[in-house]
C-alpha cells in the first residue's frame, strides 16, 4: 500500500444554511480498509454518499486510479455500496438479487448465473440461491448484499453501517468474515460505522469526524492511545481529562496546575509556561488505593460507582473539585482494594502515562498531542 488509489480532495457539501461536510480530504491506498466514525450528524454518511455519487459535492474532487470520477454517474464509478438496511429486493430470489447489477450492465444470462453462483458459493449461501430473500436470517441477507456488490468486481466497496441491524453475536461473527474477505480480495473498503469495536478491529486506518470536519486520521492504535484533541479523546472513551495550566521551567520540572493540585508532567511536554491544556490519562493507566503515597501523581477522590465490564471493572471517581476520573481495574484488583461506594480513595499514575492536549488548538488536524 504505497500509492494513492482513491483520493478525496477538499470535499464539501451544504444543504441550505446547514454545512454537512466542510472539508474532507483523504488519500487511500489500494487494498486499504478505511473506517469513518463520528457522532450522528458529523458528515460521515454524506462523505460516503459523495464518494458513491449519490450526493454531488459543492466543491472538491474525487479520483480513482488517477482518473477523476466525481463528475461520473453512479453506475460508472465502480464504487457500489452495501446499505445499512441492505436494500435487497424482497420479491426476488437470492440469485436474482445478486444478478441484478450484472443484468443492468447487459451481461448475458448464462454469464450472470455463473458469476452469481460463484459468489454465493464463496460466501457460503449457495444452498439459498432459489429462496426468497425475505425468508433469510439477518446474517444470510447480509451475505446476499455483499455478494450483490462484489459480483460487480468493484475497485472500491463502500459500506454504510452494514452490521448495525444484526444482533451482537452475529455482528461480531460478520466482522471476522468481512475482514477475511477484504484481505483475500484485496479490494479497498470504505466503511462508515458508529461502533468503536468494528472500526478498531477491522480498519487499517480510522477517520474521526466532527461537525463536518476531519478531527484525526490514524491507525486504530494511534487513535486509541494518542487522540489529538479533546473531542477525539472523549469520543473514543476510556480517557480521563484534567484541565489546567503548565507551570515550571526547564525540561526536568514541569507541572500542570489543576483545581486539584499540581500534576507532574514528563520532561518532553514541550509546552510553554502558562499554556492552557488538558492532561489525558487512559483508564487502564490509573491506579486506585485506599491509602496515599503510592503513586507519582496522586489525587484524592471519592468512589462514585462501579461499572462491571466482564473481565474488568470501571471505577468512576470524583475529585474534590467535582472533576470526574475513570480507572479500569481487573476484578481481582478490585477485590484487593476493598473500597465501597462513597469511600475516599486515591487515583495515581506515572507522568509518562499522560499526554497533553492544547486547548487553544483542539479543532482539526492541526491539533497536537504532547507526551506529559
Amino acid at each position: 500500500m504505497t500509492n494513492t488509489h482513491l483520493k478525496m480532495d477538499g470535499l464539501a457539501k451544504s444543504y441550505g444554511n446547514f454545512i454537512a461536510v466542510e472539508e474532507f480530504s483523504l488519500d487511500i491506498s489500494e487494498g486499504e480498509f478505511i473506517a469513518i466514525m463520528g457522532p450522528s450528524g458529523c458528515g460521515k454518511t454524506t462523505s460516503l454518499r459523495m464518494l458513491a455519487g449519490l450526493e454531488t459535492a459543492d466543491r472538491g474532487e474525487i479520483t480513482l486510479a488517477g482518473n477523476r470520477i466525481d463528475q461520473l454517474p453512479v453506475w460508472e464509478r465502480e464504487t457500489p455500496m452495501v446499505w445499512q438496511n441492505l436494500a435487497l429486493f424482497p420479491f426476488m430470489t437470492v440469485r436474482e438479487n445478486v444478478e441484478f447489477g450484472l443484468k443492468m450492465r447487459g451481461v448475458a444470462g448464462a454469464e450472470r448465473r455463473r458469476r452469481a453462483d460463484d459468489w454465493l458459493e464463496r460466501l457460503g449461501i449457495s444452498t439459498y440461491a432459489d429462496r426468497n430473500v425475505a425468508r433469510l436470517s439477518g446474517g444470510q441477507r447480509q451475505r446476499v448484499a455483499l455478494a450483490r456488490s462484489l459480483v460487480l468486481e468493484p475497485k472500491v466497496l463502500l459500506l454504510d453501517e452494514p452490521l448495525s441491524a444484526l444482533d451482537a453475536h452475529m455482528a461480531i461473527k460478520m466482522q471476522g468474515e468481512l475482514k477475511k474477505l477484504q484481505r483475500e480480495l484485496g479490494i479497498t473498503f470504505v466503511y462508515v460505522t458508529h461502533s468503536h469495536s468494528e472500526a478498531f478491529s477491522l480498519a487499517d486506518r480510522v477517520v474521526i469526524m466532527n461537525a463536518g470536519r476531519v478531527e484525526q486520521i490514524g491507525s486504530p492504535q494511534d487513535i486509541f492511545l494518542r487522540p489529538r484533541s479533546k473531542f477525539v479523546a472523549q469520543f473514543v472513551g476510556g480517557i480521563s481529562l484534567l484541565e489546567g495550566k503548565v507551570s515550571g521551567r526547564g525540561d526536568t520540572k514541569r507541572f500542570l496546575d489543576t483545581r486539584d493540585g499540581k500534576v507532574r508532567l514528563s520532561h518532553s511536554s514541550g509546552l510553554a509556561e502558562g499554556a492552557a491544556a488538558d492532561l489525558a490519562v487512559r483508564a487502564d493507566r490509573i491506579s486506585v488505593t485506599v491509602e496515599p503515597g503510592w503513586g507519582e501523581n496522586e489525587i484524592a477522590c471519592t468512589l462514585i460507582s462501579e461499572e462491571f465490564a466482564g473481565a474488568v471493572v470501571n471505577l468512576h471517581l470524583e475529585t474534590a473539585s467535582g472533576h470526574s476520573l475513570v480507572a479500569q481495574l481487573q476484578q481481582r484488583d478490585l477485590e484487593q482494594l476493598d473500597a465501597s461506594i462513597g469511600t475516599r480513595v486515591y487515583a495515581s499514575w506515572h507522568s509518562d502515562d499522560g499526554f497533553l492536549l492544547e486547548r487553544a488548538r483542539q479543532s482539526g488536524l492541526g491539533t497536537k498531542a504532547r507526551a506529559a
